[in-house]
């Protein structure tokens, strides 16, 4: 696509037919009142259109050969030149256009209107106006016309439970912009437009080898006429539009960004293809589908270019208008990748410590450079302003943690990851597991391409671990500190918050957890989670077979997750066992042993605590507690020593490991004292 011409020349084009609009309009206006005289003395701003007209003197009046010629001598294409091509108008259709427009450029035109009209405030052309103007100059297809300019997305008619002679008239408001030459950073509310020399170059980008191969390829298929659409599909925030961009720069055109979550696509695509003819931009349709939508693209108006659509890794887009599009793939980012990023991000770290912040986050490339910039903010936070403060990967971790916060807050809740290993007691074969679990979750980008042949190097970066046992055996506890260990924020899925009664919702919410998680880079923990991966039952009613519906949804999530899930349950028998089947890592959590006990109630206890060995000794071997429930016996404790004023003794101690028996229908059995 060619760009825009030199701003005089598109101004002068446009004067030409704008022109023509109004030496139609002073026309009929003199057959209304009878003399041009009366039409200048009604209305006498209209001198001044009288003076220009004799400038043009026949120009105007031979507009065809005008702007043959016009067009001949321009270097570049011109937009209504292109608009007229692109949506097979006339030179007619575009003074028609320029007619109904007139009011736009000037208000005062509105009155010349009203005054056709003989109706009081109505100040734009009509229907029957223009179809009665047409009869009386003997040129019929006026119904016609005004019929193609609203198909084409230029004209826009009101109040249409009038008659349809009634129908006031009107230029799409960014369409009259575009004419004249202005094209608005925001034409509509849900459209930005961006200039071809603001969007990024095609060398400039961050890319994978394979990606950047197949993508600087792409400009030679769409001006060969070989790809009419091109699909760029990818996590959110991890440089889709930007490669849009590139693509569309590359091809000299600038870009029509068109968000479309939840709306229909064809109607923001019918207003759009007009104005990006005009402004010489390709439509960028952004789509935000769930697994199992579709989206239904046709062919804008208007508009005989390229389309690019942006979409995340579910849902499909069916229509003419991707009949003949190729898909590229956006992954995140690799280490190599993460690595430039952070460079053009932070371009004064000294490279030794790049490496450290490109390892620390596996995120979309837009966080990445997201938190790489809010973390000079944290540096110069912890070092007192200091302007040559190094961006450490805590800054970046602290930084990351802010983007969190609007997007996952409001499905999960983000867990305290702190601590270490030496904070939890449990089995041996328990703590080996969790040992290798944690240098998995290290190695998991490395691994795949460790492995054999069969594997094809695309393992992949998902990870999900199951965590098994009873109640209150450190299972969550053990989430936070695997999170803590490896770098990463934890935060627990709310079921409450996603399970909608409504059809769909829920696989939709999910589906959005899920999407957070791996372009944010935290660990996902999905507490209890029995709950929603219960085994799939009969379908005896509908209830049964939506139940499995986001069942069968949420295994097909876990196979293609490309972040870190760990689910807890207290119920393993419970789990669907094609869940089981799915876990990369089982970790089984049991009853602490006396020796395990022991080790817990001296985490638990405070340092300056003053119960008696002897007594410690007896409640470890003979109390069967767990975790959960030593810790709330030390809480009880502690409080029974505040009331009293003192630290934790014998007699607090047991005062609190009887309640905890009575809690749960037990015997204490601790001997007499």
């Amino acid at each position: 696509m060619s760009g825009l011409a030199p701003t005089p020349v598109r101004e002068e084009h446009f004067r030409l037919f704008f022109l023509s609009a109004v030496q139609s309009l002073l026309g009929h206006l003199e057959a209304t009142l009878g003399s041009r005289d009366a039409a200048e003395r009604q209305f006498p701003f209209l001198a001044g259109y009288e003076s220009a007209l004799a400038r043009f003197g026949g120009a105007i009046r031979d507009l065809s050969a005008t702007m043959a010629a016009f067009e001949a001598r321009a270097s570049a294409a011109l937009p209504l030149a292109r608009l007229r091509d692109a949506a097979a108008l006339t030179n007619d259709d575009l003074v028609l256009l320029a007619t109904i427009g007139l009011p736009e450029e000037d208000a005062r035109f509105g009155f010349v209107f009203e005054a056709l009209h003989g109706i009081a405030g109505q100040q734009r052309a009509t229907a029957g106006l223009v179809q009665d103007w047409a009869t009386r100059r003997g040129v019929g297809g006026a119904r016609a016309a005004l019929r193609k300019l609203g198909e084409q997305g230029l004209v826009t008619t009101s109040n249409q439970d009038a008659a349809r002679a009634q129908w006031g008239l009107q230029v799409v408001p960014a369409i009259w912009d575009a004419m004249r030459g202005e094209a608005a950073d925001a034409p509509w509310p849900w459209a930005r437009h961006h200039l071809l020399e603001k969007l990024t170059p095609l060398g400039a980008l961050v890319l994978a080898p394979e990606a950047r191969v197949h993508i600087e390829r792409l400009p030679s298929l769409i001006e060969a006429g070989e790809a009419t659409a091109i699909v760029v599909r990818g996590p959110r925030h991890n440089g889709r539009r930007t490669v849009a961009g590139a693509l569309a720069r590359a091809v000299g055109a600038g870009t029509l960004v068109i968000e479309s979550p939840g709306k229909p696509e064809e109607q923001r695509l019918r207003a759009a293809g007009a104005f990006c003819t005009l402004v010489g931009a390709l439509p960028v349709v952004v789509l935000d589908l769930a697994a199992g939508e579709v989206a239904d693209l046709e062919l804008p108006p208007a508009y005989d270019g390229p389309l690019i659509v942006v979409m995340g890794r579910q849902g499909g887009a069916i229509g003419r208008a991707v009949e003949r599009a190729v898909t590229v793939s956006l992954d995140l980012p690799g280490m190599a990748e993460r690595r430039e990023h952070f460079r053009a991000a932070l371009p004064s770290q000294s490279e030794e410590s790049i490496e450290p912040l490109a390892g620390s986050l596996r995120m979309a490339s837009g966080n990445l450079r997201a938190a790489a910039r809010m973390a000079r903010s944290y540096a110069l936070l912890a070092s007192g302003a200091d302007p040559v403060s190094v961006v450490t990967v805590a800054d970046v971790r602290s930084a990351a943690r802010s983007l969190h916060r609007p997007a996952l807050e409001t499905l999960t809740t983000r867990l305290p990851s702190e601590g270490d290993w030496s904070h939890l007691s449990v089995g041996a074969e328990t703590r080996q597991e969790l040992d290798q679990l944690t240098v998995r979750c290290r190695a998991r980008e490395e691994l795949g391409r460790e492995l054999g042949a069969a594997f094809g190097g695309k393992l992949g970066s998902g990870l999900r671990a199951l965590f098994q046992g009873p109640s209150g055996t450190g299972k969550t506890l053990a989430a936070k500190i695997l999170a803590a260990t490896i770098g990463k924020d934890i935060h627990r899925l709310e079921v409450s918050a996603v399970v909608n009664k409504y059809i769909g919702e829920t696989e939709k919410n999910l589906a959005r957890v899920f999407e957070l998680a791996e372009e944010l880079d935290v660990v996902l923990l999905l507490d209890e989670g029995d709950a929603l991966l219960a085994r799939r039952t009969g379908v005896r009613n509908s209830t049964d077979r939506y139940a499995n519906l986001e069942t069968n949804y949420l295994l097909q999530r876990f196979e293609t997750f490309d972040g870190i899930l760990i689910v807890t349950t207290n119920a393993g028998d419970l789990i669907d066992t094609a869940f089981q089947r799915r876990m990369d890592v089982v970790v089984d959590f049991r009853p602490p042993d006396v020796n395990e006990r022991m080790r817990l109630w001296q985490l638990h206890l405070p340092p300056s605590h003053g119960v008696t060995a002897a007594l410690l000794r007896e409640v470890a071997s003979r109390c069967l507690l767990s975790g959960g429930q030593i810790r709330n016996a030390v809480v009880h404790a502690r409080v029974l020593a505040f009331d009293e004023s003192e630290g934790v003794a014998d007699g607090h101690l047991i005062a609190a490991v009887q309640r905890e028996y009575r809690r749960s229908g037990g015997l204490c059995p601790l001997r007499a004292r």
